[in-house]
């Protein structure tokens, strides 16, 4: 089996885990999660108080020590959504790491990742289901490719989602 492009951040106890679709053109040569410049995510997550500074894509190895987690629907394939090919989605991978690790929140970083893990149409913001005792959440991608659906806001609202979850509780 070929190794995934990145490797999956995850453990037990995380706030919140990221899932985006693939991994770009430039983190797959990279090895880091959101690696291309014009990408929102490593601001945003600083901007948004998710992070205490403003990390570089190789830190992302770091993000459990504040509570975050990484991963995507495709493992094995990177690019862009266009160029994957149609089974490269994993959903019921992706479902079973989630009720296995159970984050208090997975949100999706893009609303194209969000309807292919979930099957139907959805709105940004905190969707009305959860996977086991995990929340589900959609965000606006930060993708440069994809700034005309950019709203920071939404990233904002899902700090305070996070932030008002203590830890440890049921939802």
């Amino acid at each position: 089996m070929p190794s995934h492009v990145l490797p999956d951040v995850l453990e037990s106890g995380l706030s919140l885990v990221f899932c985006g679709t693939a991994a770009g053109a430039r983190s797959a040569r990279e090895g880091t999660y959101y690696a291309h410049p014009g990408n929102m995510f490593w601001r945003t997550l600083f901007a948004v108080g998710l992070t205490p500074r403003l990390l570089a894509p190789a830190e992302f190895p770091l993000m459990p020590a504040f509570g975050l987690g990484l991963t995507d629907l495709s493992k094995f394939h990177y690019g862009n959504d266009s160029e994957l090919p149609v089974d490269a989605f994993d959903v019921a991978a992706l479902r079973g790491k989630i009720e296995s690790f159970a984050p208090r929140v997975l949100a999706f970083t893009s609303k194209h990742a969000g309807v292919s893990a979930l099957g139907k149409p959805i709105a940004y913001g905190l969707q009305p289901i959860s996977w086991g005792t995990t929340r589900l959440f959609v965000l606006p991608s930060p993708s440069g490719q994809a700034r005309r659906s950019w709203n920071s806001g939404i990233w904002q609202e899902l700090a305070d989602f996070v932030r008002a979850q203590p830890p440890g509780i049921e939802r």
